[in-house]
């Protein structure tokens, strides 16, 4: 029997964030009476909704927590679950499967007629923001979208990556992966150097974001451009050009601003990928 399961959890779950999986994380709050697992125990649940590590009790709890898990994963937010007694359940009038303020309530089919309580919570990949070029708004970018919360990657030949002093993760020239686990938001500012080469590179991978920064005028050109390249006319209609909110900025710093401001709205639902590509 292992003698730290504390240490093991810490380690499924510090492997799983460095390999940005996302993850469902279950602890019990709360016991009443006789259960298998007591309060404070954790489990670590993964995507196809096994348990990786970790234990929260048997099959009194397992399969109301394995769907709250999967649906934490799914919307990214979390739940309590509430394991009762049937008679318990009834008395309260409410049946398994019922959500009331917040809690979601299942049967305790167990001999022990225990009733618990298991917060789920999801544990998604930091959302990146991924910055192609390294024109003074591609850098400033990358510092505010830190300050943001977000991860930053940056886009760009060797030579351009000393213009940034700080970045999560640098890939040389736009080789990055079509599909990522977390929310992707792409930022072209190549400023004229390899625009095209930049604008394929991110029309190519599937991202919740993706823009221009330039005149609309130049992105309409290059967009004819890509056209006849191939790319599908579904891939550039989603093309954000120009890129941000319209703030009347001038200056790098000011339109930084702006395309982090609706990169935010973006994620955080107030802006929908359609509207931000119109």
């Amino acid at each position: 029997m292992n003698k730290h399961p504390e240490a093991d959890i810490l380690a499924a779950i510090s492997t799983r964030k460095a390999s940005r999986e996302p993850f469902a994380l279950a602890t019990v709050v709360r016991t009443v009476a006789a259960t298998a697992a007591k309060a404070g125990a954790k489990a670590v649940i993964s995507t196809d909704g096994t348990i990786s590590a970790g234990w929260i009790g048997g099959g009194c709890a397992r399969t109301a927590v394995l769907k709250a898990a999967r649906d934490a994963l799914a919307d990214g937010m979390s739940r309590l679950v509430s394991v009762w007694p049937e008679d318990v359940l009834k008395e309260e009038g409410v049946a398994a499967g019922d959500e009331r303020a917040g809690v979601r309530f299942a049967k305790n089919m167990c001999p022990s007629q225990g009733s618990m309580d298991i917060f789920v919570e999801p544990v998604l990949p930091q959302p990146q923001v991924i910055v192609f070029g390294s024109s003074p708004v591609a850098v400033a970018v990358a510092d505010f979208a830190r300050h943001s919360g977000f991860a930053v990657t940056v886009c760009a030949p060797t030579a351009e990556q000393l213009a940034f002093e700080e970045a999560d993760r640098r890939i040389e020239d736009y080789a990055l992966p079509v599909h990522e686990a977390g929310a992707r938001f792409v930022v072209v500012s190549t400023q004229g150097r390899g625009d095209e080469a930049a604008l394929l590179a991110a029309l190519a991978i599937e991202v919740d974001y993706v823009a221009f920064v330039g005149s609309r005028k130049k992105a309409d050109a290059l967009k004819s451009t890509l056209l006849t390249r191939g790319v599908a006319p579904e891939r550039l209609a989603r093309l954000k050009a120009p890129a941000g909110v319209d703030l009347g900025a001038i200056t790098p710093d000011e339109i930084a601003i702006s395309i982090v401001a609706e990169i935010v709205a973006v994620r955080r639902g107030k802006q929908s990928r359609v509207a931000a590509a119109t």
